[in-house]
């Protein structure tokens, strides 16, 4: 098994939309912000090579939406999905299987472009793409709060196409060494795929857990639709991920890529900081 942090892009959110009820005097200790009270991301992917099957979790905003759409996600550094694959030695047409978490516009506009007919085509054609049914179902009929984060033209072409395999709790995605979870704090039905290595458990957080500064309990997003559920799902698995040592990686924070957790006086938090590569190589 191989696994591979690929980055979609760089770009700024609000540092209050970000953090929640936190307090900027208190959250911005943890991750600061610059101007206009903007905080960095990254979009991470998260490439994993097992056997004959290359699965990309997730596909970044993708670039076909129009400038003002840009203008106010603060792309900075031109970093790319497809060019940091081709870094990794992976072309487009090898990928087998895209897992999406969810299907807010930073973690599916990357699955679908515009060709030069005007025409929706996949970016990965020869892959089937995965989403739970209840995230579908939620993205098909939007409610106000959410409404601005779905584009129906990042996916509803993967289902024309026949790419698009909706997931119910109960059902096994058949990739070996990978578990999915299903929360409903931040969205309903976001997947959460937890891997099993040589090297131990490895969870991809997305939107669940968006960076080491979102591990203390109060730290929920305040574009999360269930603020107390979402509070809920991660002190559950705080509790289950320390027991067992899982490590994250993380898919948004600007700063870390992968961390343990340590227990404190204070509860669990970040403990050692690491890229990938050194998880797959410890020691």
């Amino acid at each position: 098994m191989q696994l591979h942090s690929i980055n979609a892009e760089n770009w700024k959110m609000d540092g209050g939309a970000v953090f929640g009820v936190v307090p900027k005097t208190i959250w911005h200790k943890l991750y600061p912000a610059g101007e206009e009270n903007l905080v960095p991301m990254k979009t991470r992917c998260l490439l994993v090579e097992e056997g004959d099957n290359k699965i990309l979790v997730d596909t970044g905003m993708g670039r076909k939406q129009n400038g003002r759409y840009y203008k106010y996600k603060y792309l900075f550094d031109n970093d790319d999905l497809l060019v940091n694959l081709g870094k990794a030695g992976i072309m487009p047409e090898e990928i087998t299987h895209v897992l999406l978490t969810h299907l807010h516009d930073d973690h599916v506009g990357g699955a679908v472009y515009q060709d030069e007919d005007n025409q929706f085509a996949l970016i990965f054609p020869n892959a089937m793409h995965y989403v739970s049914r209840l995230q579908y179902d939620w993205a098909m009929d939007p409610n106000p709060r959410e409404s601005a984060a779905y584009f129906k033209d990042n996916f509803l072409p993967l289902q024309k196409a026949g790419k698009l395999t909706l997931l119910d709790p109960e059902e096994a995605l058949a990739i070996p060494h990978m578990e999915l979870r299903f929360y409903n704090g931040h969205t309903r039905g976001q997947l959460i795929p937890i891997i099993s290595t040589p090297f131990g458990k490895l969870v991809f957080t997305a939107d669940f857990i968006p960076s080491t500064a979102h591990i203390p309990l109060p730290y929920v997003a305040s574009v999360d639709i269930e603020p107390l559920r979402a509070l809920e799902e991660k002190k559950q698995f705080l509790s289950e991920a320390i027991k067992n040592d899982y490590t994250f990686f993380f898919q948004h924070d600007y700063y870390t890529e992968c961390c343990k957790l340590k227990q404190t006086e204070k509860g669990i938090r970040s403990g050692n900081t690491f890229e990938i590569n050194a998880f797959m190589r410890p020691g």
